[in-house]
């Protein structure tokens, strides 16, 4: 399983993650921030849970790329 995190208060709308996993990340075109899709919020941080490790190379390079350390992925 993947565990993929956002802090999405701090996104600077870089659109990195959405060009690197698409399947996962949107920017919104209400404030231009990051949206990690199907993600379940809990003070900010919006948590995806992914059973297929897939994910896990394209979330990596998102997390990778993004350049004020928002996104963490986790394989467990």
């Amino acid at each position: 399983m993947v565990i993929v995190t956002l802090q999405r208060d701090k996104c600077i709308g870089c659109n990195y993650c959405a060009e690197f996993a698409p399947e996962y990340f949107r920017m919104s075109k209400k404030d231009g921030k990051s949206v990690l899709l199907k993600a379940t919020d809990k003070k900010g941080f919006h948590t995806l849970k992914i059973p297929n490790h897939e994910a896990l190379d394209s979330c990596e390079k998102a997390a990778k790329a993004c350049p004020v350390k928002i996104i963490s992925v986790k394989e467990v």
